[in-house]
């Protein structure tokens, strides 16, 4: 049963698309913007393989309840979690998924290393980015924000990390033993992994199995934490909104000249347009252009 499913990325696509079509942004910013918009992409993409995976599996079965997308905070900490999956005999598995179109290793110091356009490009450990995640979700489960169940005693939940990467990706695995390593699957391999958890230790489990209402009002509890996170993208990648060239009163300008001719094409001008030529005389030897012919009579950036 699913509780959540993944909020929407797009919304933040456009918004960083639209800082590309801003005159200001140089061209090393647009290289950044459009980096991000990938890493987006490949991370709902990522999401999505995980999400299909999970559902398929799971999402018909009363036994097991699934959230997607989870962000939630505690003392001052965020985690990003992509997939919970909480089943009855009260395992919580944390699943942080991971495209890469083009391969993935790990050396024997535990260090990931992806690929882009052939080219290895350094990357932060997803085992140590779960870890993080099942810290933060302990402390909150620890804190009291969500009820657990009780049998004479509250009953704390087992905390499982798993790295789910794409199924086409081609993982290049240290020979070497490197901690966590074994929480790294192909997506297709959950729900074996988790079945098999389960099986081998179903008779320590027997006695931690829950109903299945109880395993969904945990899940909706969790749900109810989510606070999904905001970016102020203009902010980061450091693009400003263009500035309007100050309309003060300048002598001889009607209060609305809108409608003067253009010196060029002969259209209509507005207001704004008319300002700006009289503000910068020098530049349009005193001439009135629209604003289309000012970026031809004068140079680039000087428009209104």
């Amino acid at each position: 049963m699913q509780v959540k499913a993944a909020d929407d990325r797009e919304q933040n696509v456009a918004t960083l698309e639209g800082l590309l079509k801003r005159p200001q942004t140089d061209a090393r910013t647009r290289t950044r913007i459009e980096q991000e918009i990938r890493s987006i992409r490949a991370g709902a993409a990522g999401e999505r393989e995980a999400a299909y995976e999970i559902e398929f599996h799971f999402g018909a079965t009363p036994n097991v309840v699934t959230i997607h997308d989870l962000r939630i905070e505690h003392d001052g900490y965020a985690a990003q979690i992509d997939h919970l999956i909480i089943n009855r005999v009260l395992q919580i598995w944390i699943c942080e998924s991971k495209h890469f179109s083009e391969g993935v290793a790990v050396n024997a110091q535990g260090e990931w290393t992806r690929y882009f356009g052939g080219h290895p490009v350094g990357m932060e450990s997803p085992i140590k980015q779960n870890e993080r995640q099942i810290t933060v979700l302990d402390r909150v489960l620890k804190s009291g924000a969500v009820r657990l169940p009780r049998r004479l005693v509250q009953m704390r939940p087992e905390l499982r990390g798993l790295v789910l990467v794409s199924n086409k990706a081609r993982i290049a695995r240290p020979r070497a033993k490197v901690d966590g390593i074994e929480t790294v699957i192909k997506a297709e391999q959950l729900a074996d992994r988790v079945y098999k958890d389960v099986d081998v230790r179903l008779r320590t489990l027997v006695q931690r199995f829950v109903s299945e209402k109880t395993i969904e009002q945990l899940a909706r509890d969790l749900a109810a934490l989510h606070r999904p996170a905001s970016f102020d993208w203009a902010a980061r990648f450091g693009v400003v909104q263009e500035e309007s060239t100050p309309i003060r009163p300048v002598r001889g300008l009607p209060s609305d000249p809108s409608g003067v001719p253009c010196g060029r094409c002969g259209g209509s001008t507005t207001f704004a347009e008319v300002a700006f030529c009289r503000y910068n005389k020098p530049r349009f030897n005193g001439g009135t252009y629209c604003r289309a012919c000012q970026a031809v009579v004068a140079p680039a950036g000087l428009r209104p």
